[in-house]
């Protein structure tokens, strides 16, 4: 089964196809950085994190370039409101926001762009509608006429006629009706105002409209047209439908071949709202004992397009569920040395992978990325892994044969690497040896050998005891025929 994806533009699913065999410009719309990102973007970023890592997978070659907006009403608001600078606000934030991804586990993108560090290209965009009909300039605003262009509403599926007057702008508190030619028509330059930042041009000093910035980051770093555009729902109109009436009316070339948005997501079945104070941050959600990658489990438990509700009980399924992946994929490095595995090299792992459980992922994913379906795959090596893990604790032996427990483990690891869900196996044993009481190894034997001398009294219940004193204090028994008794931490 070849790769189709739900393509917003054509209302449809279908099959994938890049402009250049073997390689994809991917262009994501970043964020707004006045404030710490919340449970929105983590959803957001972490579903196109995903796809770039199938895309991967499958073997493109991935350009992946995605934007900071770093001037902005809400960054000039915010800033006020601290008495510090625009730079002071999009700096910090910035940071804050590399600080969230990194610990759900988001590959750096190849190229972020910032809107202040793409002035000329939006001004020479600009320049180009202008010249075409396409825009035009009054009292230092410059403004996109929306009835020159046919398909304007093509991604959205409104029409012109239906539009709330206003409804494509992002400027607040002025009126600027009386400078449009169409209330529809909305700002590509806007002139300065007492005390913010601005730029000179052509048509006065001021700043850029929010839609001409993407436009013109897209075309600088990716080139007139892109194999794919992705974003949040909530971007589709206006923000999408704008920058396609921009680059399409600019450049006589279609955008993006495919466009790719996530479904929204709610808090106990209401919208995240600061005035519902159900707003919730990446970083508040992780500051208790919840672990970065349940929560891009959670994430991944809905198919992308999807809505997904962040419930408490969806949570706690979801922690439990990360619970049962983890054992899996921690299998490998707490059993190999028992078991006798041979080492095997990075290059040779896809040797080791399992065909069967491969072509089942690949399915799911192939079916426009059904993580749900990919996660089936996962939990059932997990669950195959913890088991034999069980019976080693407690037998010294599993009816499986370690090679076979080898391939599962490391085609358990692989997947989910896919995805974007890994352990670090040194935090995991960091975090063991905080939580037990600091046995010495001479400790250790001691009762490992008191608990063989209540084996040989048939006294079971006293090795029954030692065994799990060990086991609360994350030492793992290991019993081997001849009475051998192996041990780790």
């Amino acid at each position: 089964m070849t790769l189709s994806v739900y393509n917003s533009l054509t209302k449809k699913q279908e099959e994938f196809k890049s402009i250049e065999p073997g390689k994809i410009k991917m262009y994501c719309c970043g964020v707004t950085v006045y404030d710490y990102c919340h449970l929105g973007h983590a959803r957001s970023y972490i579903v196109w994190d995903t796809i770039r890592r199938y895309l991967m997978w499958l073997g493109y070659q991935v350009y992946y370039v995605q934007n900071f907006t770093d001037i902005d009403d809400k960054i000039l608001n915010r800033a006020r409101e601290n008495h510090t600078t625009m730079e002071e606000i999009s700096s910090k934030f910035t940071a804050a926001y590399f600080e969230d991804m990194d610990r759900l586990n988001i590959l750096k993108a190849d190229d972020y762009p910032r809107a202040t560090h793409t002035i000329n290209g939006m001004q020479k965009l600009i320049h180009e509608l202008i010249d075409k009909g396409l825009a035009y300039a009054t009292d230092g605003d410059v403004y996109y006429a929306v009835e020159k262009f046919p398909e304007y509403g093509k991604l959205s599926g409104r029409k012109l006629a239906d539009m709330q007057a206003g409804a494509s702008g992002r400027i607040e508190g002025e009126n600027t009706e009386d400078k449009k030619k169409n209330p529809f028509d909305f700002a590509l330059w806007k002139a300065a105002k007492p005390g913010e930042p601005f730029w000179a041009s052509a048509w006065g000093d001021g700043r850029p409209g929010w839609h001409i910035e993407c436009s013109a980051m897209v075309r600088d770093r990716l080139g007139e047209t892109i194999d794919i555009h992705v974003g949040g729902a909530d971007l589709v109109f206006p923000h999408h439908e704008n920058e396609i009436a921009q680059s399409e009316g600019a450049n006589c070339q279609p955008l993006a071949h495919y466009w790719l948005h996530n479904g929204f997501i709610t808090i106990k079945g209401e919208k995240m709202s600061k005035s519902l104070y159900n707003f919730t941050t990446i970083r508040d959600l992780l500051k208790g004992d919840l672990e970065p990658m349940a929560l891009r489990l959670f994430v991944l438990t809905a198919q992308y397009r999807k809505p997904i509700d962040f419930t408490d009980d969806a949570m706690t399924s979801a922690v439990n569920s990360w619970q049962t992946l983890k054992e899996g994929l921690l299998f490998g490095y707490q059993y190999a040395t028992p078991l006798g595995w041979q080492d095997v090299s990075e290059n040779q792992v896809n040797n080791y992978i399992i065909p069967a459980f491969k072509e089942q992922f690949n399915k799911a994913m192939n079916d426009d990325f059904n993580t749900p379906g990919a996660l089936a795959v996962l939990f059932e090596l997990a669950k195959e892994l913890r088991k034999a893990g069980n019976i080693l604790v407690h037998e010294g032996k599993t009816p499986t044969a370690g090679d076979i427990l080898q391939k599962q483990w490391l085609t358990l690891m692989t997947l989910s690497a896919v995805l974007g869900l890994q352990v670090d196996p040194n935090i995991e044993e960091n975090n063991d040896d905080l939580a037990n009481t600091g046995l010495s190894d001479s400790e250790i034997e001691s009762l490992i050998q008191q608990r063989l001398e209540a084996k040989k009294n048939k006294n079971f219940s006293q090795a029954d005891r030692i065994r799990n004193e060990l086991q609360n204090q994350g030492i793992t028994l290991i019993d081997k025929p001849g009475g051998i008794t192996n041990w780790h931490r």
